[in-house]
């Protein structure tokens, strides 16, 4: 494959990304919504860390677990941020 057929096939996985991370935000509003209704902290660093568990444990490379946490941890970031919003 050329640059060009990679940097396409790097669109459409953007995309999809982009489009779970909106269903992600969804259910992250959600959550909030409960959490606020039942008087329960956003931040639950016990969750997040199950969180941060579960993706390096399905974690199929090439980017090391250290990375993917990284990642996570911003994603996170923003839902608490979304969920945080919303009360």
């Amino acid at each position: 494959m050329e640059i060009a057929d990679w940097r396409k096939r790097i669109d459409e996985l953007d995309e999809q990304i982009v489009r779970l991370i909106s269903q992600r935000a969804e259910a992250a509003e959600a959550i909030g919504r409960l959490k606020a209704q039942q008087a329960m902290p956003v931040y639950e660093p016990g969750r997040e860390q199950q969180v941060f568990d579960h993706v390096k444990g399905c974690n199929p490379g090439p980017l090391p677990d250290t990375e993917i946490q990284k990642i996570y941890e911003r994603i996170v970031d923003v839902m608490r941020a979304l969920q945080k919003k919303d009360n």
